[in-house]
Order: C-alpha cells, then sequence, then structure tokens
C-alpha cells in the first residue's frame, strides 16, 4: 500500500547532500519521507567526472524516481542548482502529475555577477583537443555563500579535504550541465505539474533571469526571489524562508514543523566527559574556530542572549546559532572576541557548567568590552542549552547600540554631497534610480551595517516611514531591515533619496 508523501532530492554539481543544507530534516519534520541518490561522478575524486555524460546524470535520477514513485500516493521532486535542471528534466521526460517540483537557484544562464566575462568562450574551449579534460574549473571564494561566518566554515572544510564538495570540476564536465541546459530550455513548456522556482536576487553564478525565464515558460510556476543570499540558498542567509517557502508550497504549515523537544535516552557524562567538552568550547570560543565549535552543540539547542540590544534573544536550534555568531560579528564590524573565561564552575550532577565569560569588540584605540556569565546545560556529550546574563545590563546594551568600530551606526543619517544637494524634482528621482543600480555593481560588497543601511534609505525614500508590524524574533534578517527602515521614521522623501545617493557615491568612490 502506498505511503502519503514522499520527496526525491537532488543535489548540485561536484555536491553532496549537503547542498540542500537541513532541507532533508525539515521535511521529514514535515511528515515527508526523503529520498537522495549520489550523482554519477560523485563522491569520489573531481577526476570521475571526466567520463560523465549528462545522459548519465539522467538515467540516475530516472532510475531512483521509478524505484521509488509507486510507494507513494504524492511524490515531490526537489534539485539544487544542476540538480535543479534535472529535475526539470526529470519531470518532462516522465510526465511527473504525482507531486510538485521545486528548483532551487537552477542555473539556466551562467550570468551571475562574478561569471568573468571570459565564460562564454568555454564553448570553443569545448573542441579544443585535450583541452575540456584538462582545464579545471576550481571553487572560489565566496563560494556561492554570502554569510561571512558560514562562509569561513566551507573555507575550513575545503582546506581540511572534506569530502562534502568537490574543490573543482573539469571543464568537460561544464560541457555536460551546458547540454542539459540547453534541455531543459527547449522543453520547459512541456512539464505541466506545478513549480516553485526559488533563486537570490545577488546570486553569482546564475542571475534571476534564469528564475524569470522558468516563470514565463513553465506553465504553472510560481517564483520567490530572496534578498540576501547567493548562490547556495539552503545553507546561507535565507535558508528558514527557503524552508518555510518549501513547506507551505507542498502544503505545511512550517510552524508544524519545529523541531520537539529532544526525546533521546539521557546518558550520564563523567566528569572527564563534561571537562573536556567545557574545554573544547572555550578554546573553539577564544580562537574563534567556528567550524569546531557547532558541533559541539546538540541539535535542538536552545542558547538565551539576554538583554534589550540587537543581538539580545533566544536562538533555538544549531542553525539559529549560526545567526546569533552572525549578528556578533556584523554589529560589532567583526571585531567580535572573547577575551577569556574564568574558573568553571562545574555541578556535575546536574550536568551544568557556570563561567565568568569577558568579550570585548573594537579596534585597538577604540575596543570596548562587557562580561557577563553563561550557564551550559550538558547532554550525552553536547551543549544542550546555553543562557548568557551580563554582568551589567546597562554596559551591555549600550555596548550593542553603539556605532559599529567599522564605521557609523546604521541609524546615523549619512551626510548630502554636493551633487545630491543639487538635485530635485525628475532629476533627483532618475538619479535614485539610477543609484539603486549602481550598487549593484560595486568592485566591493559593503558591510553588512552598510547594506542595511542603504536598505532603510531606499525603502524610506520609495515608501516613506516603515508600516505594518515588527517581523519576529526567528526573522533575525527581516528584524534588522525593518528596524533599519523603521530608524529613519519622519525623514523627508526627498531627504532619504540624496542620503542614499551620497552614500552610493561615496561606496562608488
Amino acid at each position: 500500500m502506498a505511503s502519503a508523501i514522499g520527496a526525491l532530492l537532488i543535489h548540485g554539481l561536484g555536491g553532496t547532500q549537503y547542498d540542500l543544507g537541513s532541507m532533508h530534516k525539515v521535511l521529514q519534520r514535515g511528515g515527508i519521507e526523503t529520498h537522495a541518490l549520489t550523482l554519477p561522478g560523485h563522491g569520489g575524486q573531481p577526476e570521475d567526472l571526466l567520463r560523465v555524460k549528462a545522459e548519465h546524470w539522467v538515467e540516475a535520477v530516472t532510475a531512483k524516481y521509478r524505484e521509488i514513485v509507486g510507494r507513494y500516493e504524492t511524490l515531490h521532486v526537489m534539485g539544487m542548482c544542476m540538480g535543479s535542471l534535472l529535475a526539470l528534466e526529470l519531470c518532462r521526460r516522465e510526465r511527473h502529475a504525482k507531486g510538485r517540483l521545486v528548483t532551487l537557484a537552477p542555473p539556466i544562464y551562467i550570468d551571475g555577477w562574478s561569471t568573468p566575462w571570459y565564460a562564454p568562450l568555454r564553448h570553443l574551449l569545448y573542441y579544443v583537443p585535450g583541452v575540456p579534460a584538462r582545464m579545471k574549473v576550481e571553487e572560489e571564494d565566496p563560494y556561492g555563500i554570502k554569510n561571512e561566518l558560514v562562509r569561513a566554515i566551507v573555507k575550513a572544510k575545503f582546506e581540511r579535504g572534506e569530502a562534502f564538495h568537490y574543490r573543482w570540476v573539469p571543464l568537460a564536465c561544464v560541457r555536460e550541465v551546458d547540454r542539459l541546459r540547453n534541455w531543459v530550455m527547449s522543453g520547459a513548456k512541456q512539464i505541466g505539474c506545478p513549480t516553485l522556482v526559488v533563486h537570490a536576487r545577488e546570486d553569482e553564478l546564475t542571475s534571476l533571469r534564469s528564475a524569470d525565464f522558468l516563470h514565463r515558460a513553465l506553465p504553472d510556476a510560481r517564483m520567490t526571489v530572496l534578498e540576501n543570499s547567493y548562490h547556495m540558498i539552503c545553507v546561507d542567509n535565507d535558508r528558514e524562508q527557503v524552508a518555510a517557502n518549501v513547506l507551505s508550497f507542498f502544503g505545511i504549515d512550517p510552524a508544524t514543523t519545529r523541531r520537539p523537544a529532544s526525546a533521546e535516552p539521557v546518558t550520564p557524562m563523567s566528569e572527564a566527559e563534561q571537562r573536556e567538552l567545557f574545554a573544547t568550547y572555550a578554546q573553539a570560543m577564544r580562537e574563534q574556530q567556528y567550524e569546531a565549535l557547532f558541533p559541539l552543540f546538540a541539535s535542538d539547542v536552545s542558547w538565551e542572549q539576554q538583554g534589550d540590544n540587537p543581538v539580545a534573544g533566544v536562538y533555538t536550534e544549531r542553525s539559529q546559532l549560526i545567526d546569533l555568531f552572525s549578528r556578533l560579528m556584523s554589529h560589532s564590524g567583526g571585531t567580535f572576541a572573547v577575551a577569556g573565561f574564568g574558573e568553571p564552575r562545574f555541578d556535575l550532577e546536574a550536568h551544568t557548567v557556570e563561567v565568568d565569560i569577558a568579550y570585548t569588540v573594537g579596534k585597538e584605540g577604540a575596543r570596548r568590552s562587557s562580561q557577563g556569565v553563561q550557564r551550559l546545560g550538558l547532554r550525552n556529550r553536547r551543549i544542550a542549552t546555553v543562557l548568557y546574563t551580563p554582568a551589567d545590563p546597562g554596559v551591555e546594551n549600550a555596548l550593542w547600540h553603539a556605532p559599529s568600530p567599522s564605521g557609523a551606526s546604521m541609524q546615523d543619517s549619512p551626510a548630502i554631497n554636493a551633487r545630491a544637494r543639487a538635485l530635485a524634482g525628475a532629476e533627483l528621482q532618475q538619479a535614485f534610480e539610477q543609484a539603486s543600480q549602481d550598487v549593484k555593481q560595486l568592485g566591493q560588497r559593503p558591510s553588512n551595517q552598510v547594506l542595511l543601511q542603504l536598505y532603510g534609505l531606499y525603502k524610506q525614500g520609495s515608501e516613506g516611514d516603515a508600516g505594518g508590524a515588527r517581523p519576529g524574533m526567528t526573522d533575525f534578517v527581516g528584524r534588522a531591515k525593518y528596524d533599519a527602515w523603521a530608524a529613519l521614521a519622519g525623514t523627508e522623501r526627498e531627504t532619504a533619496q540624496r542620503q542614499y545617493v551620497s552614500l552610493v557615491d561615496a561606496l562608488r568612490g
């Protein structure tokens, strides 16, 4: 007898199921049984891709689809990057009508902002004997990730040689992706199942033109545009929005998939195990070794950061700890550092440890500090809870509300330059709209603080004062954007436009 709902998830080129982040777990908590496969040429060495053709990938996903489709009343198909191309081609060839289709960052066009101008020349190189097999297309910074903390973790994984993603792929393999892209473009109108296209506006590999193409070409498609990620949308800043949108598209209320309290049996930890876990945690915090830090936490960890400031709140699950540390770094201009820990105070029976912690923000000559107490709850050789209580809440809140050490606070009003001051009426509006395009072409990405400032000024200049409810504590990105906009309440739209134009001029140099 067929089960209710299943899903086939397909990873990207050179990747593994890591490409899809926590999507398997999210769907499983929503009552969907998930299935995956390792594509031909993957899971070994990049050289293994030399013998692989696009037909081999399609045959592999087709075989997996036919293996499981009879088990379910509903079977959804989802792919990430090249996996989304395979999902599209699979649904076309199999005339998939038993469920829905999700394409995540589909690379219909290879034209993102980091794509070099000479990329189209690859089509000529395909015909030069020996070149496609010898030429390597390497993974480079930013690795498809906008979140600086996650990017650092990924970079560390690459440096350690972990088998989560190939460091390079042969040009011959890219030729097969191009063939696959052509199949999808020529056959998109034949895909009849409801389709969700999710794409980041700042995708460095493939621009929104790819999502627009599918949105127009597919008979039944809807599109979601993400505003705070690069290509790897399942692990980047918008990962929770991606998960929520996918769940909703599958008819599941995202609120019902929140992780329940852990039901795993608790195994007592010895004194040595408790002390070793804390020592490892303290070292990783001091040395900012985040790739070593996050595995120390339970998957359902809860971290409460007390206070009334931009980094305060309750962060649940490991994925939200990335948001916490990203905020610590963003609001400190990248200077947050643990200065030291006091002597830990263990309650070995209760499996808890309390410790004084001191940290600093700011550079030499402008460094500020605060301190407090952390209380860690330990469970099954992992940190299950963290409660941080500041020693002086006033000092703590003032520190995080102060201007960023790397520049002005996002509430500070940028100076209006002479050019913007002279603009008025239609000329001002035209300059404002041109600045919104110019900012996308900057040679260097601004800091998160400046990006928030740009966002707030643009919204104020476009719509006036912020309206609607402030996003909840779990929507960190939305909440920060709303705050940046709301902080400008009362600013005339023309003033905000002039400030926006002036700030973009300054960034362009």
